[in-house]
């Protein structure tokens, strides 16, 4: 009985309070309309507090989501995907048109017997339907890549959460470092092959050089000067004429089709070199991803066992409570 007097004069304590304190807010009110008879036709609304109110600095604006956003870009996948997608078209498209040009002008001037470039044609026919093939491979191959920058840098774990690495991804990231080095390798040599028509147009161009010189220009030693193609292997040794040598061959110089192809060759070796320097770069990104998913594997390993030992900890100390509460 006596608890429940207290809390019943308790509780008439707080209610006379709460009356005082209404009555004073009324009088005050009631003065000031004494004081300022104009303002009994105003209507007071209720300050929100802050918890109402919205705060600017809680809702993140535009300038706040494009940072949050450009944080989340693997910028080196980037650099790497646009120049591996610059080499390879470089080196597919200008290597397709010179070696259509490189034909024509065996076809006129060097193998005017069809059957004896036969052979030649095929293997360039193939070359480019090869070029289509490389196009198509590494354009596929860099947005694949590209996408497995975003998804392995940590900016992106910390825009989207912190996730569990597994085996299968680790072991995707570590078949791509291995599939790009062997791409790299393989791009060495296709950088190699793709210098040796650079070389030929090199040594024609230079022998045409020589022709229009003061010295040997307009002399009887110019028809001597000539090229024979048949010594580089593309055709066979009985092609005819398979060699030009004075004016003609200084007259195949002028010709678009040589300049083109030249031209395009050189275009296309660079390609190539931008694109094995692409693969190094992409080949360095992928190795420091799978170094940081092996490092997080670990991590995920220990925050693991630390877990699982403060679970047990816990129960332990719930099981010692209790038994201590039963005895008492």
């Amino acid at each position: 009985m006596k608890p429940a007097m207290e809390t019943a004069a308790e509780e008439n304590t707080e209610q006379s309070q709460e009356r005082k304190v209404n009555s004073r807010a009324e009088m005050e009110i009631g003065r000031y309309h004494w004081m300022y008879p104009g303002s009994k036709n105003h209507q007071y609304h209720p300050v929100p507090t802050l918890g109402d109110r919205a705060s600017p600095l809680s809702s993140p604006g535009c300038f706040e989501c494009c940072i949050k956003c450009l944080g989340g870009v693997p910028y080196a996948s980037l650099v790497a995907t646009i120049l591996c997608f610059s080499g390879v078209a470089l080196f597919c498209g200008c290597g397709h048109v010179a070696l259509a040009g490189t034909v024509a002008i065996l076809e006129q001037h060097f193998s005017t017997n069809t059957s004896d470039h036969a052979l030649l044609s095929e293997v360039i026919q193939l070359m480019q339907y090869v070029i289509y093939g490389i196009a198509s491979f590494f354009f596929l191959y860099g947005i694949i890549l590209l996408a497995e920058g975003f998804y392995t840098t940590s900016a992106v774990k910390e825009l989207h959460g912190e996730f569990k690495t597994t085996a299968c991804g680790r072991c995707i990231s570590g078949m791509f470092v291995f599939l790009t080095y062997v791409l790299g390798v393989a791009w060495l040599g296709v950088f190699g092959f793709s210098a040796v028509p650079v070389f030929m147009f090199y040594n024609i161009w230079s022998t045409c050089e020589v022709i229009k010189s003061p010295q040997t220009n307009g002399t009887a030693g110019v028809e001597q000067i000539c090229v024979d193609v048949r010594q580089y292997g593309i055709i066979p040794w009985n092609a005819f004429p398979g060699k030009i040598c004075g004016s003609a061959l200084e007259n195949i110089c002028n010709t678009n089709e040589f300049y083109m192809s030249y031209h395009l060759f050189i275009v296309a070796c660079a390609g190539a070199g931008a694109t094995v320097i692409a693969l190094i770069h992409f080949l360095m990104i992928l190795s420091s991803n799978w170094a940081y998913l092996k490092d997080a594997s670990k991590m995920q390993a220990y925050q693991d066992i630390k877990a699982k030992e403060e679970q047990e900890l816990q129960d332990i100390q719930s099981r010692s409570k209790e038994q201590l509460n039963s005895y008492t």
